[in-house]
């Protein structure tokens, strides 16, 4: 099975290809991840228009099963509402363009699938996404180690690893 994980966002827009073995399920596998970014110089319409072309790429490229987004309910800055959400709708309609399922998961439920922790700081799931994926070090940028914890929460959780 393969999963795309996004952690979304306006100016970077992590993702994350895993996958589990047909052999042996509870062995993820990282495919690929990296970032979709927009700059601030850009309108919003061209920002989104990047966002949904370049995710077009990726799902063409990597054909995954399925989309795996964080649902994100709470901001600590509240400028970040609307850009974040406008991503996010961009990135539904992508999937929705493709009939991709749509699965969302929380922060919370991330942390606690990943690490064993609701209280486990950002450095705590990077470790742990490293160890999970066997990853010669932890993926960058933060995004895109997010969108691979978020891809393998799914899986993790699917699969009843």
């Amino acid at each position: 099975m393969l999963i795309l994980g996004i952690d979304p966002g306006l100016a970077t827009t992590g993702f994350g290809v895993v996958s589990s073995s047909p052999k042996n399920r509870s062995e993820l596998k990282c495919i690929g991840y990296g970032t979709i970014d927009t700059t601030p110089d850009m309108i919003l319409p061209e920002r989104l228009k990047k966002i949904h072309s370049d995710l077009n790429r990726i799902i063409t490229q990597y054909q995954p099963q399925a989309l795996v987004m964080e649902n994100v309910f709470f901001f600590k800055n509240a400028k970040t509402i609307i850009p974040v959400s406008q991503a996010q709708g961009v990135i539904l309609l992508s999937a929705a363009k493709k009939k991709m399922p749509v699965y969302r998961y929380t922060p919370i439920e991330v942390k606690m699938t990943i690490t064993g922790f609701t209280k486990a700081d950002k450095k705590d799931v990077q470790r742990e996404i490293k160890k999970i994926l066997r990853l010669e070090e932890i993926p960058k940028p933060d995004d895109a180690a997010d969108a691979l914890s978020i891809a393998s929460t799914y899986l993790i959780r699917s699969l009843n690893l």
